[in-house]
């Protein structure tokens, strides 16, 4: 899938103390990544002191940078000792790249694909007489790209859209909304990208009956077929009953 990206940051707190002072002093370990590939792939460790982040190692960098008065010495110091930073630019592999491994054939490859309805409702506003809801429902994980279509195009006025909102069961629910003035013979189309699509899912809008209109059609046609259903129910009944009553005729007495 195109222009998709899912970016994880793995944070580790590997080292807590207290200073003599009772302040709070920790280091942070991140992989931010958006593959397993070595290139897409970056190794932060931050020292905070007080909740200030005092200096800074990052792999695509290659050496500490500090970023207060105390961390711009500690910078000075460690970038210094070759050895160390040895060690530290090599964690980018052996750290990161050998979790990423576990984690993505893990909780980050599943994904579910999403089920898509489309269907028209009151505009929000009066500047177009109609809109269109595209609603997207069960999906995971939660980064998706919705978007709309005429005749091909892709629109991006008036439309709005909804945060990706959790349902509490690991799935993500999103709608998005089209205002529009509809125009004889256009196609529009509410298209979902997602993680566990191989493709973009197009899903198109028919308007050659209103929404209204095809509600009451379909209670028509079940009442029709229900109906039938009933009258040939009826008809087997009477037929049934009609052939038991040949079959015993009456016996009238013979006068003499």
């Amino acid at each position: 899938m195109a222009n998709l990206k899912l970016i994880n940051i793995c944070t580790i707190y590997n080292s807590v103390c207290i200073s003599g002072y009772g302040f709070l002093e920790y280091q942070v370990d991140r992989c931010v990544f958006n593959s397993t590939e070595l290139k897409d792939i970056e190794y932060i460790s931050s020292w905070y002191f007080n909740k200030v982040e005092d200096v800074r190692f990052s792999s695509s960098v290659g050496e500490y940078v500090g970023y207060t008065e105390p961390g711009l010495k500690y910078a000075a110091d460690w970038n210094k000792d070759q050895a160390q930073m040895a060690a530290w630019r090599a964690q980018k592999e052996t750290y990161c790249q050998h979790n990423i491994g576990i984690w993505y054939s893990n909780p980050l490859s599943k994904s579910a694909p999403p089920t898509v309805k489309l269907h028209s409702t009151t505009p929000l506003s009066s500047q177009h007489p109609a809109m269109l809801v595209c609603s997207v429902y069960d999906f995971y994980p939660s980064k998706i790209k919705v978007s709309w279509h005429r005749d091909g195009q892709e629109v991006s006025a008036d439309v709005t859209s909804t945060e990706e909102m959790a349902d509490g069961d690991w799935y993500y629910q999103t709608h998005s909304h089209l205002e529009y003035t509809p125009r004889s013979g256009e196609k529009i189309s509410c298209v979902v990208e997602h993680a566990s699509l191989k493709e973009p899912l197009k899903t198109d809008w028919d308007p050659s009956m209103p929404e209204s209109e095809r509600n009451k059609l379909a209670i028509g046609a079940s009442g029709l077929i229900l109906g039938l259903i009933l009258s040939l129910a009826g008809f087997i009944y009477y037929k049934r009953k009609s052939r038991g009553q040949s079959r015993n005729p009456t016996h009238r007495p013979v006068h003499t």
